[in-house]
């Protein structure tokens, strides 16, 4: 995207370069599923000829055959829900707080003087250590574990805003004040736009600290949820249940980062033209 001599923002297909050349689609690269399943080959059968003990990790078809057993009982589903729930509101929360920090510090110096250092102070902060005041403040309700993934999301997003706002190209900023932009204008055409990519890294690495929050949220003082179904697993030594917890824990942060790629890939189309 580009600014032209009226001071609009050109679309990358109305530039003197022409619409971009179609890209071909790639199909893909079957080859990274090779040492997964050579992994999986090798947990198999050193299950199988007892090398790995079934008190110690289950077998690869064990914690299949367990994962159809909890879904078929409705356990994984309802567990599936309620962390999802808890996910989807603890984000909510840290998002909105870390856009409205993160834009204040990147773009006001005095903002970022009085809102960054408690930040960068808290960040540094365990969950585990929380916990305990969480439980205190809050009780054992939902609040403690929606806060904790709020925190997640908050940091990373948080300091990838600030930092994309401040690395913004000041030349490109200067040509759009030459250019006739207010303030507003600026901000909305210029600032913003140039802190999309890295704000959208941020929100990949919130996500997949969202979803460690949550584990450890839900396995203290939780009675439902992917947490709680873990850890009601690990007192009956069933390790299979436990593994099928983790399983999904795995592929639901996959599935957010694939959104968000999804999201990035949409939304940042005008940088591969």
């Amino acid at each position: 995207m580009s600014l032209t001599a009226t001071g609009v923002l050109a679309r990358p297909e109305e530039t003197a370069e022409g619409p971009p050349p179609p890209r071909k689609r790639r199909l893909p690269d079957l080859r990274r599923w090779l040492s997964p399943l050579a992994l999986l080959g090798l947990w198999q059968v050193a299950s199988s000829t007892g090398l790995l003990p079934a008190d110690k990790l289950s077998s690869p078809w064990t914690v299949l055959q367990a994962g159809i057993e909890t879904a078929r009982s409705g356990e994984l589903g309802d567990a599936f829900v309620v962390s999802l729930g808890r996910v989807a509101a603890g984000f909510a929360i840290g998002a909105a707080v870390a856009l409205v920090l993160g834009v204040a510090a990147g773009l006001s110096a005095w903002a970022g003087v009085l809102i960054d250092p408690p930040v960068q102070m808290l960040r540094t902060l365990p969950f585990l250590g929380l916990i305990p005041l969480f439980i205190l403040w809050f009780g054992i309700g939902e609040e403690p574990k929606i806060l904790l993934v709020a925190l997640g999301v908050l940091f990373p997003l948080y300091l990838n805003i600030f930092s994309a706002l401040r690395g913004v190209d000041p030349d490109l900023v200067e040509a759009a004040k030459a250019l006739g932009y207010t303030r507003g204008e600026r901000l909305l055409h210029v600032q913003l736009p140039s802190a999309v990519p890295q704000a959208l890294v941020g929100l990949r690495q919130s996500l997949g600290v969202a979803w460690l929050a949550l584990i450890v949220g839900e396995t203290v003082n939780a009675d439902a949820g992917l947490g709680y179904l873990i850890t009601n697993a690990r007192d009956f030594l069933r390790t299979d249940v436990i593994v099928v917890g983790l399983v999904v824990y795995a592929v639901l942060g996959l599935a957010t980062d694939a959104l968000v790629r999804l999201v990035e890939r949409r939304a940042l189309r005008w940088r591969h033209g």
